[in-house]
């Protein structure tokens, strides 16, 4: 894991935390290296251009992801996220092993943290209201 760069600290919401920031691989000497950060509340993309002088930042929510997969390869992985509205899955790709598997954690629990469940409610039941055709006993004529 590297150190979480100021101009990213600036962007970070009054609660939100940085759990992890990993710099995507690269093979040749360059000074534009993109990177991810995970925090408690999204997925923010760091897209460094213009000889670092500029950057932009491309954030996912949690709630916007469906489903994560890791691609572990024998020494670097892939970690894909797919997207509720469609279009291509965010890829962070070429991660050290360890660091996908920490990364592949943390956006699970947090996609878990911030997707409800299904209840009766969001169905459209209230759980006080007894169904149609119950009768209580309380409505029972006495004998």
């Amino acid at each position: 894991m590297s150190e979480v760069p100021e101009d990213v600290k600036k962007i970070l919401g009054p609660n939100e935390q940085s759990q992890i920031y990993i710099k995507q691989k690269f093979y040749h000497p360059k000074i534009n290296i993109d990177s991810v950060m995970l925090t408690n509340e999204r997925i923010v993309l760091r897209h460094p251009h213009a000889a670092g002088l500029k950057k932009d930042y491309t954030d996912f929510n949690y709630k916007d992801v469906s489903n994560v997969v890791l691609e572990k390869g024998l020494t670097r992985s892939t970690v894909k996220c797919t997207l509720r509205f469609g279009g291509d899955p965010l890829a962070l790709k070429d991660i050290p092993n360890s660091e996908a598997e920490k990364a592949y954690g943390l956006i699970r629990e947090n996609v878990g943290r911030y997707q409800s469940p299904l209840t009766p409610q969001s169905e459209g039941v209230s759980p006080a209201q007894p169904q149609s055709g119950v009768s209580s006993k309380t409505k029972e004529n006495p004998k």
